[in-house]
């Protein structure tokens, strides 16, 4: 914050008078070797001022600092912060950064698997943690002053969101919220539900990139800028060489620039074969321009994982003896932990030769000890490219010189959807490292399919707006009613950012709603005959067109009904007609092909040599013999003289096609149809002179007065869309038990009355039964699992009685793990007890699953017993290569990075029950002894 020598005295006078009102920021402005923005001053002087804040800026702007100074505030001030962050890795970075500056006595790390020091002033978490120790009323709560929610755009997220608004809305009024945010389009509408439900927030938005960002497409192995300068609208206009450029390519290869959609190894029309430039030579055309480090996103990992192998079997080198040395070291450290007999079967040695060449990939198949070593060697400049799918993109701290996208089309889990706007700045955002680059480069390279004026609407779209996914859960639901109860619960969901954002839509819904009502009067004095007696002609109508549709549908089904019935009834050596289609005349029946399940195909040879088998298709009305044919007892259809010598047979027999009747149509004598026309020609408006042009503006009011009524329905609908389902949650959580009825309810006590033990089911156990959580709902409330309930159910039923340890981790781990694709096949499990509890397991989902829909709720998700062999042999002992390998004798796509990640969540859910049970409880010990059979090898490995 010193003034430098190029100050004015005006500017040396206002940051003297800064320093001091701002003590505290001048001091910390001391401890850092550069200059703030802007933005980065607003922040930190908002929280000096005793507000909560909200930064809004890119990627690489540096609104971490922001987070930092709340630190710095929280230790001058003797009170505690808690920087919490979406992700363990972003945690562990984070926690290494802190400890750096501040020593290892004044930071702790809690990550669920990982707990150092979970005491201490300053503490770095994932956000859950904090989720369940407000829920818990943790005593490690006492003395918190400030709590950074780094990454908090997270809560868009649609799996993991709801947790930001539940820490929001739970935290004391009197803790100061520093949100980080990534550049969002309404980040003035985040602010202001900030301000109404936390109190007085500064949101601080800056859009400026302190790198700017180069956008670049490469053809070939030619780049091209992506822009050309202002076109004299504010818009950047496209190069036009690279619009040449593709024209051409995409001529020469049978492309037109604007055929979106095809993925084109090569060109269509008979035109060459297209082939991009390989990964190894956009390795080397970016090394021979300066532009590496890269970040090449690849959205496959067996993609990631090819490049890495191309790029090694090509001989590319990128790193000097010196850093190679460098490289050694930094892997030794990593993988100190990780067993030596394992490193074989880990694919330890071609890794760490990869990494030598400074090449990698950075995926979730990859073992965590290898993700961060990449990440630290990426950092530190040893790795020059990493491969990477969009999950880096994700909050962890890896600024690279370029980033290349080598396709604008991802795989969603569901389908290949194209980029959109916000995942293209997200990924493109990591480009031009703060304090290194002047600028940072994007690189698309182009496909065939591909328009650069696709690129450009990517590059240039700022509308990124922030959506809450907040839903209520049944934890969620249960922890609401014990700590508040049930009305004040509903209040307190009617505050979340999703039923703000659902409100503010209603507004815009009813000005429609209005708008709409408006033109219905006027669409109804535009009538010039009476409007009641014009609608009711227009209905006469809708009846008439409907009643002929519905006897056309009857028709067609009665045809098909006798055409099937006829096919059923045909014989070998039947002649038949064929009445139209390719396949018309005469037919000989070779083959009734009667099945007992499907229709009838009957197998024929016509006369003009074809055979096949026709379909009810192939016949508008029922089909009758004409004639009779002998056959060889064996016909060799595929014989061409066979087919030849019958179809000469068949036109010897001089029987004639008959010619097509039409039957009547059922229209012309049904008597509801008959009776409604009468009455149409009856209607006092049939004879008007202007009833066409008043039957037209009818229609226009009718489909304007459906829109409305849909507009109305869809307000009614969102207007405390949360509370409802909230109820609808406590309705099924009563029915089965979890609470109390209503009528048996003790009235509604204050939230104060709970301690702040460290366990739900130490202090707060009056306040549980005051809001009528029963005993089961008490164990709900410490479930913190995507199928909580499924997991109390099981508990409560008993189904998981028995299990020994490693049987136990077989059937809860499938209430975890889910599988990447569609798995072929019933999933091996172990023998013994574990089919009768994995049987009991999904029986009780499919009960829970038919309850959830009765109520309306989302169906929690299906059990996938996929992982209950791997994660059984682990937990017996058996070693990591014994495991993978026998998943991948069972058709199982098992990476290690993905065994010792579902393992951990393994464990996660084991340590929950044994919590929840105690040790004292069957379950509960063999739930203990199952974490600690788990927690070794590289499972265990860098976890603490």
């Amino acid at each position: 914050m010193a003034p430098s020598a190029s100050h004015s005295p005006a500017e040396a006078y206002s940051a003297s008078r800064r320093r001091g009102r701002y003590p505290q920021l001048a001091d910390f402005a001391g401890e850092v070797a550069f200059g703030f923005d802007d933005f980065q001053v607003r922040g930190c002087e908002a929280l000096e001022d005793g507000h909560g804040v909200l930064v809004c800026a890119p990627t690489g702007a540096g609104k971490t600092i922001v987070g930092e100074f709340a630190v710095h505030l929280a230790l001058a001030e003797g009170r505690k912060c808690f920087y919490t962050t979406p992700i363990k890795a972003l945690s562990n970075q984070k926690f290494a950064d802190l400890t750096a500056r501040y020593g290892s006595d004044a930071v702790g790390l809690l990550t669920g698997d990982t707990s150092i020091n979970g005491n201490a002033q300053i503490v770095v978490m994932t956000t859950e943690v904090l989720r369940n120790m407000l829920y818990a009323r943790s005593a490690t709560l006492n003395d918190l002053g400030y709590v950074v929610m780094d990454e908090v755009h997270y809560l868009a997220d649609r799996f993991r969101g709801a947790v930001w608004e539940e820490v929001i809305l739970h935290l004391p009024e009197h803790i100061r919220v520093v949100g980080l945010s990534a550049t969002v389009s309404n980040a003035e509408e985040f602010g202001e539900w900030l301000v109404e439900v936390r109190g007085d927030t500064t949101v601080v938005v800056d859009e400026h990139r302190p790198v700017p960002l180069w956008q670049h497409m490469l053809i070939g192995n030619r780049m091209f800028d992506l822009f050309a300068g202002d076109s004299g609208d504010g818009e950047n206009r496209i190069n036009p060489s690279l619009l040449r450029r593709a024209d051409e390519v995409g001529r020469h290869y049978g492309f037109g620039r604007t055929q979106r959609g095809q993925r084109g190894r090569g060109g269509h029309n008979g035109g060459p074969r297209f082939r991009p430039p390989s990964r190894v030579e956009v390795a080397e055309r970016l090394d021979s321009a300066g532009l590496l480090p890269a970040i090449v996103f690849i959205f496959s990992r067996a993609g990631c994982d090819a490049a890495v192998g191309q790029c090694v079997r090509a001989g590319l080198r990128l790193n000097s003896p010196e850093e190679i040395e460098e490289i050694r070291q930094v892997v030794a450290d990593r993988t100190a932990d990780l067993p030596e007999g394992d490193l074989g079967v880990l694919g330890y040695w071609e890794w760490r030769e990869a990494l030598e060449r400074g090449v990698a990939g950075h995926h979730a198949g990859l073992l965590p000890a290898f993700k961060e070593t990449v990440e630290e060697l990426f950092v530190r400049g040893l790795v020059k490219v990493v491969f990477a799918t969009e999950t880096l993109a994700l909050g962890i701290n890896m600024p690279a010189r370029t980033v290349v996208l080598e396709r604008l089309v991802k795989y969603n889990g569901e389908a290949h959807v194209d980029l959109t706007p916000g995942e293209y700045t997200q990924l493109t955002g990591r480009a031009g490292r703060r304090g290194i680059d002047i600028e940072g480069h994007a690189v698309v390279v182009w496909q065939p399919g591909v328009d650069p004026k696709q690129v450009a609407g990517l590059a240039s779209t700022r509308t990124y707006p922030l959506r809450s996914s907040f839903r209520p859960g049944y934890n969620m639901a249960i922890n609401l009613v014990a700590q508040l109860g049930a009305a004040q619960a509903r209040d307190l969901l009617e505050q979340s950012f999703a039923q703000f954002q659902a409100d503010r839509s209603v507004v815009g819904l009813a000005r429609r709603i209005e708008r709409n009502k408006e033109a219905l009067d006027g669409y109804a004095e535009a009538i010039t005959g009476d409007f009641d007696q014009m609608l009711s002609y227009v209905e006469l109508r809708k009846k008439i067109s409907a009643r002929e549709k519905a006897l056309a549908r009857q028709n067609s089904v009665s045809r098909r009904a006798d055409t099937m019935d006829s096919l059923e009834k045909l014989r070998r050596g039947d002649v038949i007609a064929v009445p139209s289609g390719r396949r018309s005349g005469l037919a000989v029946v070779v083959d009734p092909g009667l099945d007992p399940i499907r229709e009838p195909r009957p197998v024929v040879v016509t006369e003009d040599r074809w055979s096949g088998a026709l379909s009810v298709a192939d016949f508008p009305s029922p089909v009758e013999p004409l004639d009779r044919m002998r056959l060889p007892k064996h016909v060799e259809l595929r014989s061409p003289k066979t087919r030849r010598d019958i179809a000469s047979r068949l036109r010897d027999l001089g029987v004639s096609v008959p010619s097509r009747s039409k039957r009547r149509s059922d229209a012309n004598s049904d008597d509801e149809l008959i009776d409604l026309r009468r009455a149409l020609r009856a209607h006092p408006a049939h004879g008007l002179a202007e009833r066409e042009a008043n039957l037209r503006w009818v229609e226009r009011y009718q489909r304007l007065a459906a829109e409305t009524e849909q507009l109305e329905r869809k307000v009614a609908a969102t207007t405390h869309s949360l509370a409802r389902a909230f109820d609808r949650i406590r309705a099924l959580l009563t029915e089965r038990g979890y609470l109390a009825p209503v009528d048996t309810q003790l009235p509604e006590h204050p939230a104060d009355v709970a301690g702040t033990e460290d366990t739900a089911d130490a202090g707060n156990t009056d306040v549980f039964e005051a809001n009528g959580v029963t005993e089961h709902g008490r164990r709900l409330a410490r479930l913190y699992s995507e199928s909580d309930l499924l997991a109390a159910e099981c508990i409560r039923h008993g189904v998981w009685q028995g299990l020994k340890p490693p049987e136990l981790a077989a059937v809860v781990s499938a209430l975890v793990f889910e599988s990447r694709r569609d798995a072929a096949g019933e999933p091996r499990l172990p023998s013994g007890p574990v089919p009768n509890a994995w049987q009991a397991t999904a029986r009780i989902w499919l009960e829970l699953a038919e309850d959830e829909q009765r109520h309306r709720l989302n169906r929690t998700r299906e059990p996938d017993a996929g992982f209950a062999w791997p994660i059984y042999r682990w937990a017996r002992g058996e070693s990591l290569e014994k495991v993978l390998t026998a998943a991948e004798a069972n058709g199982q796509e098992l990476s290690a990075g993905d065994f010792v990640r579902w393992s951990r969540q393994v464990i996660d859910l084991l340590d929950q029950i044994r919590d929840v049970l105690g040790r004292s409880d069957p379950v509960g010990q063999s739930a203990s002894d199952a974490v600690r059979a788990l927690r070794r090898g590289v499972v265990a490995a860098g976890a603490t």
